[in-house]
Protein backbone atom coordinates (compact mmCIF):
# COMPACT_ATOMS: atom_id res chain seq x y z
CA UNK A 1 0.00 0.00 0.00
CA UNK A 2 1.25 3.53 -1.14
CA UNK A 3 0.83 6.36 0.96
CA UNK A 4 -1.67 9.16 -0.05
CA UNK A 5 -2.07 12.92 0.23
CA UNK A 6 -5.88 12.97 0.64
CA UNK A 7 -6.64 13.83 4.42
CA UNK A 8 -8.96 11.42 5.64
CA UNK A 9 -9.59 12.83 8.87
CA UNK A 10 -8.47 11.30 12.79
CA UNK A 11 -8.22 7.91 13.38
CA UNK A 12 -7.53 6.30 16.39
CA UNK A 13 -6.66 2.89 17.56
CA UNK A 14 -6.18 1.46 20.60
CA UNK A 15 -4.00 -1.06 21.25
CA UNK A 16 -1.83 0.33 18.63
CA UNK A 17 1.60 -0.46 19.22
CA UNK A 18 1.77 -3.45 18.74
CA UNK A 19 0.18 -6.38 16.39
CA UNK A 20 -2.75 -6.17 14.92
CA UNK A 21 -2.88 -2.56 16.37
CA UNK A 22 0.00 -1.48 15.12
CA UNK A 23 -0.54 -2.94 11.44
CA UNK A 24 -3.93 -1.30 11.51
CA UNK A 25 -2.06 2.27 12.38
CA UNK A 26 0.26 1.99 9.61
CA UNK A 27 -2.54 1.06 7.11
CA UNK A 28 -4.82 3.98 7.97
CA UNK A 29 -2.09 6.46 8.01
CA UNK A 30 -0.71 5.36 4.90
CA UNK A 31 -4.26 5.58 2.84
CA UNK A 32 -4.61 9.28 4.08
CA UNK A 33 -5.32 9.27 8.18
CA UNK A 34 -4.04 11.32 10.91
CA UNK A 35 -3.08 8.41 13.27
CA UNK A 36 -2.82 8.38 17.03
CA UNK A 37 -1.83 5.05 18.47
CA UNK A 38 -2.70 4.89 22.66
CA UNK A 39 -1.55 2.08 24.65
CA UNK A 40 -0.14 1.29 28.63
CA UNK A 41 3.47 1.17 28.04
CA UNK A 42 5.23 4.71 26.84
CA UNK A 43 7.97 2.48 25.64
CA UNK A 44 6.48 0.14 23.45
CA UNK A 45 4.39 3.28 22.11
CA UNK A 46 7.87 5.45 21.39
CA UNK A 47 8.73 2.21 19.39
CA UNK A 48 5.76 1.99 17.52
CA UNK A 49 5.67 5.46 16.85
CA UNK A 50 9.30 5.21 15.02
CA UNK A 51 8.04 2.04 13.14
CA UNK A 52 5.73 4.38 12.04
CA UNK A 53 7.67 7.06 10.69
CA UNK A 54 9.66 4.90 9.15
CA UNK A 55 6.97 4.12 6.39
CA UNK A 56 6.10 7.82 5.97
CA UNK A 57 3.27 7.91 9.12
CA UNK A 58 3.26 10.62 10.88
CA UNK A 59 1.56 9.30 14.13
CA UNK A 60 1.58 10.59 17.53
CA UNK A 61 0.86 8.37 20.88
CA UNK A 62 -0.82 8.42 23.98
CA UNK A 63 0.29 6.17 27.46
CA UNK A 64 -3.33 5.13 28.15
CA UNK A 65 -5.45 1.76 29.60
CA UNK A 66 -8.67 1.56 28.04
CA UNK A 67 -9.91 0.39 31.35
CA UNK A 68 -9.99 3.34 32.73
CA UNK A 69 -13.02 4.92 31.46
CA UNK A 70 -11.95 8.39 32.56
CA UNK A 71 -8.51 8.61 31.63
CA UNK A 72 -10.37 7.22 28.02
CA UNK A 73 -12.76 10.10 27.90
CA UNK A 74 -10.33 12.93 28.52
CA UNK A 75 -8.17 11.66 25.87
CA UNK A 76 -11.08 11.16 23.56
CA UNK A 77 -12.23 14.83 24.58
CA UNK A 78 -8.27 16.07 24.18
CA UNK A 79 -7.32 14.70 20.92
CA UNK A 80 -10.66 16.04 19.08
CA UNK A 81 -10.05 19.14 20.39
CA UNK A 82 -6.51 19.33 18.78
CA UNK A 83 -7.80 17.39 15.36
CA UNK A 84 -11.00 17.83 15.09
CA UNK A 85 -13.78 14.99 15.39
CA UNK A 86 -12.91 11.38 15.24
CA UNK A 87 -13.71 9.88 12.36
CA UNK A 88 -12.45 5.75 12.91
CA UNK A 89 -11.91 4.10 16.17
CA UNK A 90 -9.88 0.68 15.89
CA UNK A 91 -10.42 -0.24 19.22
CA UNK A 92 -7.99 -3.13 19.25
CA UNK A 93 -6.70 -3.14 22.58
CA UNK A 94 -6.71 -6.79 24.08
CA UNK A 95 -5.46 -9.31 26.08
CA UNK A 96 -5.87 -13.01 27.83
CA UNK A 97 -3.95 -15.07 30.25
CA UNK A 98 -2.40 -18.42 30.91
CA UNK A 99 -4.78 -19.32 33.29
CA UNK A 100 -7.49 -20.45 30.86
CA UNK A 101 -9.74 -23.28 31.82
CA UNK A 102 -11.58 -22.97 34.89
CA UNK A 103 -9.87 -25.57 36.88
CA UNK A 104 -6.80 -23.07 37.19
CA UNK A 105 -8.60 -19.95 36.22
CA UNK A 106 -9.76 -17.59 39.06
CA UNK A 107 -12.20 -14.18 39.63
CA UNK A 108 -9.23 -11.67 39.33
CA UNK A 109 -7.73 -12.98 35.77
CA UNK A 110 -11.66 -13.77 34.59
CA UNK A 111 -12.08 -9.71 35.50
CA UNK A 112 -8.46 -8.36 33.91
CA UNK A 113 -9.69 -9.67 31.05
CA UNK A 114 -13.16 -8.60 30.69
CA UNK A 115 -11.88 -5.24 31.58
CA UNK A 116 -9.42 -4.40 28.91
CA UNK A 117 -11.72 -7.02 26.06
CA UNK A 118 -15.30 -5.66 27.04
CA UNK A 119 -15.07 -2.51 28.99
CA UNK A 120 -11.90 -0.87 27.03
CA UNK A 121 -14.14 -1.39 24.20
CA UNK A 122 -16.83 0.15 25.48
CA UNK A 123 -15.08 3.07 27.48
CA UNK A 124 -13.86 4.10 23.53
CA UNK A 125 -16.72 3.69 22.46
CA UNK A 126 -18.64 6.16 24.76
CA UNK A 127 -15.74 8.86 24.63
CA UNK A 128 -15.90 9.18 20.72
CA UNK A 129 -19.40 8.21 19.57
CA UNK A 130 -21.40 11.82 20.92
CA UNK A 131 -18.83 13.46 18.51
CA UNK A 132 -19.51 11.12 15.83
CA UNK A 133 -23.39 11.48 15.97
CA UNK A 134 -22.76 15.21 16.37
CA UNK A 135 -20.90 14.86 12.98
CA UNK A 136 -23.47 12.90 11.46
CA UNK A 137 -20.33 10.49 10.48
CA UNK A 138 -17.91 8.08 11.80
CA UNK A 139 -16.17 4.56 11.72
CA UNK A 140 -15.77 2.34 14.74
CA UNK A 141 -14.27 -1.11 13.75
CA UNK A 142 -13.82 -3.39 16.54
CA UNK A 143 -11.00 -6.31 16.82
CA UNK A 144 -12.56 -9.21 18.23
CA UNK A 145 -11.30 -12.76 17.05
CA UNK A 146 -12.92 -15.69 15.48
CA UNK A 147 -13.64 -16.78 19.20
CA UNK A 148 -16.16 -13.53 19.47
CA UNK A 149 -17.78 -15.66 16.04
CA UNK A 150 -17.82 -19.19 17.40
CA UNK A 151 -16.68 -21.20 20.69
CA UNK A 152 -13.05 -22.19 21.00
CA UNK A 153 -12.38 -23.98 23.87
CA UNK A 154 -8.19 -23.11 23.41
CA UNK A 155 -8.91 -19.18 23.77
CA UNK A 156 -10.65 -19.67 27.70
CA UNK A 157 -13.46 -18.77 29.42
CA UNK A 158 -12.98 -15.34 30.24
CA UNK A 159 -11.35 -14.39 26.10
CA UNK A 160 -14.05 -16.07 24.77
CA UNK A 161 -17.01 -14.42 26.83
CA UNK A 162 -15.44 -10.99 26.38
CA UNK A 163 -15.53 -11.40 22.97
CA UNK A 164 -18.68 -13.27 22.35
CA UNK A 165 -19.81 -9.81 24.30
CA UNK A 166 -18.77 -7.24 21.60
CA UNK A 167 -21.13 -8.97 19.06
CA UNK A 168 -23.99 -7.35 20.53
CA UNK A 169 -22.48 -4.57 21.51
CA UNK A 170 -21.32 -3.60 17.25
CA UNK A 171 -24.61 -4.51 16.32
CA UNK A 172 -26.61 -1.94 18.77
CA UNK A 173 -24.14 0.72 17.39
CA UNK A 174 -25.94 -0.28 13.63
CA UNK A 175 -29.30 -0.36 15.12
CA UNK A 176 -28.96 2.66 17.38
CA UNK A 177 -26.29 4.94 15.49
CA UNK A 178 -26.56 4.09 11.50
CA UNK A 179 -29.13 6.15 11.26
CA UNK A 180 -27.03 8.95 12.26
CA UNK A 181 -23.87 8.29 10.22
CA UNK A 182 -21.99 6.19 12.41
CA UNK A 183 -21.34 2.90 11.43
CA UNK A 184 -19.38 0.15 13.31
CA UNK A 185 -17.80 -3.43 12.36
CA UNK A 186 -16.54 -6.26 14.55
CA UNK A 187 -13.56 -7.93 12.55
CA UNK A 188 -13.23 -11.09 13.69
CA UNK A 189 -9.50 -12.98 12.99
CA UNK A 190 -8.60 -16.94 13.15
CA UNK A 191 -5.03 -17.52 14.32
CA UNK A 192 -2.82 -14.19 13.68
CA UNK A 193 1.07 -14.39 14.51
CA UNK A 194 1.12 -11.43 17.08
CA UNK A 195 2.90 -11.40 20.44
CA UNK A 196 -0.01 -12.83 22.57
CA UNK A 197 0.49 -16.40 21.05
CA UNK A 198 3.20 -16.28 23.30
CA UNK A 199 0.58 -16.14 26.20
CA UNK A 200 -0.89 -19.31 25.17
CA UNK A 201 -0.51 -22.20 27.58
CA UNK A 202 1.27 -24.12 25.22
CA UNK A 203 2.24 -21.83 22.77
CA UNK A 204 2.49 -22.77 18.85
CA UNK A 205 5.34 -24.37 16.66
CA UNK A 206 7.29 -21.57 14.73
CA UNK A 207 6.43 -23.65 11.64
CA UNK A 208 2.77 -23.16 12.15
CA UNK A 209 3.58 -19.17 12.96
CA UNK A 210 4.49 -18.89 9.66
CA UNK A 211 1.53 -20.11 7.93
CA UNK A 212 -0.99 -17.97 10.21
CA UNK A 213 -2.47 -14.48 9.32
CA UNK A 214 0.12 -11.59 9.51
CA UNK A 215 -0.65 -8.31 11.63
CA UNK A 216 -0.37 -6.42 7.94
CA UNK A 217 -3.23 -8.82 6.69
CA UNK A 218 -5.58 -7.86 9.25
CA UNK A 219 -4.59 -4.67 9.38
CA UNK A 220 -5.11 -3.65 5.37
CA UNK A 221 -8.74 -5.34 5.92
CA UNK A 222 -9.47 -2.75 8.50
CA UNK A 223 -8.23 0.06 6.38
CA UNK A 224 -10.66 -1.24 3.58
CA UNK A 225 -13.59 -1.17 6.09
CA UNK A 226 -12.43 2.27 7.30
CA UNK A 227 -12.19 3.69 3.77
CA UNK A 228 -15.37 1.95 2.54
CA UNK A 229 -18.14 4.78 0.99
CA UNK A 230 -20.05 6.60 3.74
CA UNK A 231 -23.17 5.08 2.85
CA UNK A 232 -21.47 1.42 3.08
CA UNK A 233 -21.10 -0.84 6.68
CA UNK A 234 -19.57 -4.15 6.71
CA UNK A 235 -21.20 -5.33 10.19
CA UNK A 236 -18.92 -8.40 10.36
CA UNK A 237 -16.12 -9.24 9.15
CA UNK A 238 -14.07 -13.27 9.29
CA UNK A 239 -10.57 -13.31 8.20
CA UNK A 240 -8.19 -16.32 8.48
CA UNK A 241 -5.15 -18.01 7.05
CA UNK A 242 -6.24 -20.63 3.99
CA UNK A 243 -3.99 -23.14 6.38
CA UNK A 244 -6.68 -22.80 9.29
CA UNK A 245 -5.69 -25.04 12.30
CA UNK A 246 -9.17 -24.28 14.05
CA UNK A 247 -10.21 -26.72 11.30
CA UNK A 248 -6.80 -28.98 11.07
CA UNK A 249 -6.39 -29.20 14.51
CA UNK A 250 -2.48 -28.66 16.91
CA UNK A 251 -1.34 -30.60 19.23
CA UNK A 252 -1.35 -27.15 21.25
CA UNK A 253 -4.93 -26.44 20.88
CA UNK A 254 -6.23 -29.13 22.87
CA UNK A 255 -6.16 -29.06 26.39
CA UNK A 256 -3.20 -30.05 28.91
Amino acid sequence: MTTTNQNRGLAWVTGGATGIGLAAATALGRSGHTVVISGRRQEKIDEALETLRAVGVNARGVALDVADAEAVADAAARLQSEHGTMSVLVASAGTNVPNRYWRDLDAASFARVSRINLEGVANSVCAVLPEMRKAGRGTIIVVSSWAGWRYLPFTGAAYGATKQGLAPLVESINDQEGRNGVRATMVCPGEVATPIMRLRPSPPPEADLERMLKPEDVGDAIAYIANAPAHVCINELVISPTWNRIYIGADDLKPA
